[in-house]
């Protein structure tokens, strides 16, 4: 079973970049569907973006799209999260997530995910 440790995260003004990292042990990274979400103070969990197993999809929720760039190493078994032009709002701890399974209609639900890491605080300020 695969297991996944954020990084990365830290304070950053808005409008300011910041990248990060998910490393993954015990399992090939190649093997599975990984994905961001976030999950703000008092708020639900939220998709962030994800990629397919096969890598040939990339979906993003919408309030990320355009700004952030999820991708993959399969070779150092990580995966990444670019965030630029940062706002407030993007302050949360962002999770990172993997799921064995291929398919794509089910990557923005948190629900169909099995592995998660213990999360990277990410605070953005103003």
């Amino acid at each position: 079973q695969v297991q996944v440790v954020e990084s990365g995260g830290g304070s950053v003004q808005a409008g300011g970049s910041l990248k990060l990292s998910c490393s993954a042990s015990e399992g090939s990274i190649g093997d599975y569907a990984m994905a961001w979400f976030r999950q703000g103070p008092g708020t639900e969990r939220e998709f962030v973006a994800a990629i397919a197993r096969s890598s040939t999809t990339t979906p993003y929720g919408n309030a990320v799209k355009g700004r952030f760039t999820i991708s993959r190493d399969n070779n150092k078994n990580m995966v990444y999260l670019e965030m630029n032009s940062v706002k407030p709002e993007d302050t949360a701890v962002y999770y990172c997530a993997a799921e064995r399974s291929y398919g794509t209609s089910w990557l923005r639900t948190a629900g169909e995910y099995t592995y998660w890491g213990q999360g990277t605080q990410v605070t953005v300020t103003s």
